[in-house]
């Protein structure tokens, strides 16, 4: 990569300027794009890549929000301080308050916004519960994967006349002697480096699980684990921030994924294993609660034997499964094994049949088994098994910010015009990877876009 600049000087080279600009056009971009122009402000989304796609892209495409139009219209009973106790029990506790306060109160303002807005039609994900949350809250387009959500979001910023510029990648902020953002220069394919003028600029770009030696510094214990992240997240943020003298927060914060297939290198969702499914490793034994957690069990997948573990699951479940395109891709890449009983399913996993039979035998509905989990029923012939691996998907931490977006200096003071959100700034899951709670990536995605958004407005109003 190539080396990202802080430039200090007075005044910027003449440059076309613009009110708002955003570096990254993921969930957060974008959301942030389309609440200014709601309020009739022009801004210029810059993203490194030749089309939208990013993290969000590679997401489910679920957004966690709580009271929304539609949830009321469904009859589902949840409120923002039942979603802001559910982050919070499961960061136990260590979640910024003052972020989780925020974010849950703007992602419903957001979601309502661009249904009613913007003709983005959402669907509540039905039939079971993601780990943590105690109602039904996932938000989803009717794809159902992070694919079709940029596809909306695009399109929806494109009818509003927001300005998006692709194969635009960041490399270097301008700022004054007063630590005020003057702009920032952008490298084109040609590698020609062109110059933008901003009054406010929103950094909605990006985390640093694509930069090997940051993960090598900050989570060790992701060294050894497969990125399934996006390239872009390449610490960018991380690095003019330190440049820059703000203040940075939950470094060690992250969302793994314990269900990573392997080698087809595509996610499996984790539906399968809260309604019933469990995971196996390599000598036939199950090794932790699959229900606490899809970010935490891939730090538990990592230290089996091989670095595997075997998704088994049986028919009734696999017909769920049938529900989420991502395990549908992954039947058709013969990703999924079937096997007839148990002494089959052994032979899949390449285990001792006993050891299997024993872990099987644990799924009796009533029984706790020794790691606190309970089942509805007994899983049943014929078997499921899909070999996966841990995988880092995006990290949780990145500039300090207040509760309106703004980047706070090392003393705590807010840069006077420069905000962050989404993967450039600390989420609201911790300092460890057992602080994710399911969704958590892009409620700060599109609950922090759309603060940072109305922060912005109001400072050019200002």
């Amino acid at each position: 990569m190539k080396p990202l600049l802080v430039r200090r000087a007075q005044q910027m080279p003449d440059a076309p300027h613009v009110p708002v600009a955003i570096v990254g056009a993921g969930a957060c971009g974008l959301t942030a794009a389309l609440r200014l122009r709601d309020q009739g402000v022009e801004c210029l989304v810059l993203e490194r890549d030749a089309t939208l796609t990013g993290s969000t892209a590679l997401s489910s495409g679920f957004i966690p929000a709580a009271a929304t139009r539609l949830q009321k219209s469904l009859g589902i009973e949840d409120s923002h301080q039942l979603f802001a106790q559910d982050i919070q029990a499961k960061a136990h506790g260590a979640a910024p308050q003052h972020l989780v306060n925020a974010y849950v109160a703007a992602v419903s303002q957001a979601i309502d916004a661009l249904e009613l807005k913007h003709g983005i039609r959402f669907e509540i994900l039905d039939g079971f519960l993601y780990p943590g949350h105690h109602a039904r809250r996932m938000h989803a387009v009717a794809e159902r994967t992070g694919v079709g959500l940029m596809a909306h979001l695009e399109r929806a910023a494109n009818s509003a006349g927001a300005d998006i510029l692709t194969d635009a990648v960041v490399r270097e902020l301008w700022v004054d002697s007063a630590d005020r953002i003057l702009g920032l220069s952008y490298e084109r394919p040609d590698g020609a480096l062109e110059h933008l003028a901003c009054d406010v600029l929103i950094l909605a770009c990006n985390g640093f699980g694509g930069n090997t030696a940051m993960v090598h510094e900050l989570l060790p214990a992701m060294r050894e684990a497969v990125f399934a992240g996006h390239v872009g997240n390449d610490g960018s943020a991380i690095a003019w921030g330190r440049e820059l003298g703000a203040r940075l927060a939950d470094l060690g914060g992250y969302q793994g994924h314990g269900s990573w297939a392997t080698p087809q290198g595509a996610l499996m969702s984790w539906a399968v294993m809260m309604e019933g499914g469990v995971q196996i490793n390599a000598a036939g034994a199950r090794f932790h609660d699959e229900t606490l957690g899809y970010s935490e069990a891939a730090v538990h997948v990592l230290d089996q034997p091989g670095r595997i573990a075997w998704n088994v699951f049986d028919g009734p479940l696999r017909e769920m499964a049938h529900g989420f395109p991502d395990f549908v891709e992954l039947e058709k890449a013969s990703a999924v094994k079937t096997a007839v009983d148990e002494v089959a399913l052994a032979r899949v996993i390449g285990c001792e049949l006993p050891a299997l039979h024993n872990a099987l035998s644990a799924t009796q509905p009533g029984f706790i088994d020794g790691f606190g989990r309970s089942f509805r029923r007994a899983l049943a012939a014929p078997f499921y098994a899909v070999k996966v691996t841990g995988a880092l998907f995006h990290t949780q931490g990145g500039l300090d910010i207040d509760g309106e977006c703004r980047v706070l200096t090392t003393d705590g003071a807010p840069f006077v015009n420069l905000l962050a959100a989404g993967g450039a700034a600390r989420g609201v899951s911790g300092n460890a990877v057992w602080g994710y709670l399911s969704g958590n990536g892009l409620l700060s995605a599109v609950g922090g876009g759309w603060i940072a958004a109305g922060t912005a407005a109001a400072q050019l109003d200002g």
